[in-house]
């Protein structure tokens, strides 16, 4: 089978559970930007096709599929910031993001699909971790294209505030020419600064100045 599939989703219709949820996140290894996480209850009669993990789709094709998702299915977007990312770590910071769009479902679903092998701690619902669930289960693979569209979308954003650091087209991760960028600009307030290659340009600037 090529791509993801509802057997998980159908599996649990059959032992009676009616809202289920697929969550993902986006923006773990980013040095700038918040980390993005999505949760989407499908009515599985209506599934768009050519759902897929969000990473093996074209810009083009995601922003396709997430106009299919937002009017076929039920979204919750949600952040955590870079304030909260410096503070408790990426991985928590995900957590919370997770957390924060199921949340935000009305009404809540009374399954939850998270994708990876982690679930968040604040979870108190009827749940299941997949690995790689955004190539097996369409309600993950759903998540994973509308978190990376919306945050892609807010990282172009960044982009204008912020010129010279190729956010536009990197979305924060640290491609070369951001790292370069980081040397020659310095550090934006959108920087996480518990990321080790910020970290360090922090700590030489305060090396040089003392």
């Amino acid at each position: 089978m090529n791509g993801p599939d509802d057997r998980i989703e159908r599996h649990l219709l059959r032992e009676g559970f009616v809202r289920i949820a697929g969550v993902d996140e986006v923006g773990r290894g980013p040095l700038a930007g918040p980390v993005t996480a999505a949760a989407v209850v499908l009515d599985l009669e209506v599934v768009c096709e050519g759902l897929n993990d969000s990473k093996k789709l074209t810009a083009r094709r995601r922003d396709f599929l997430t106009e299919q998702i937002n009017e076929s299915a039920e979204v919750s977007i949600a952040h955590a910031s870079v304030e909260e990312i410096d503070a408790i770590n990426i991985l928590q910071a995900s957590h919370l993001a997770m957390e924060r769009a199921i949340a935000a479902l009305s009404p809540m679903p009374d399954f939850v699909l998270i994708d990876g092998h982690l679930l968040p701690r604040g979870l108190r619902l009827p749940c299941r971790t997949v690995v790689r669930g955004d190539a097996i289960s369409v309600s993950i693979a759903a998540a994973s294209i509308v978190a990376k569209t919306c945050r892609d979308r807010l990282m172009v954003d960044l982009a204008q505030q912020h010129p010279g650091y190729g956010w536009e087209t990197n979305a924060g991760y640290p491609t070369k020419s951001h790292r370069l960028a980081l040397q020659n600009l310095g550090v934006t307030p959108h920087h996480r600064r518990s990321f080790k290659p910020v970290h360090n340009i922090l700590y030489q600037d305060k090396t040089v100045t003392n």
